[in-house]
């Protein structure tokens, strides 16, 4: 049974790249073919491609009227020592 599974991945400076299938493949032998292909920044889509409301983030960065934000006193923690 052969299944295409497209991933969109990032190469870390170690050139290291992370890649992890569905869990329906656990415990099994795979032939796994990698394509590489150069993402072009302007290929990226636009938030309304992405099904977001024309100004959606100019709207909601900073959109809060409510009652302003107060972070309540935390009480007492656990001191732990620190690991060396």
């Amino acid at each position: 049974m052969e299944h295409k599974i497209l991933v969109n991945s990032h190469v870390g400076s170690d050139g290291i790249l992370q890649l992890q299938v569905p869990t329906e493949y656990k415990d099994t032998d795979l032939k796994v073919t990698i394509t590489i292909q150069s993402v072009n920044p302007a290929e990226k889509k636009t938030p309304e491609e992405l099904g977001y409301a024309p100004d959606f983030f100019a709207e909601v960065v900073g959109g809060w009227v409510g009652e302003p934000l107060v972070r309540e006193e935390q009480g007492e923690y656990e001191k732990r020592e620190e690991l060396a």
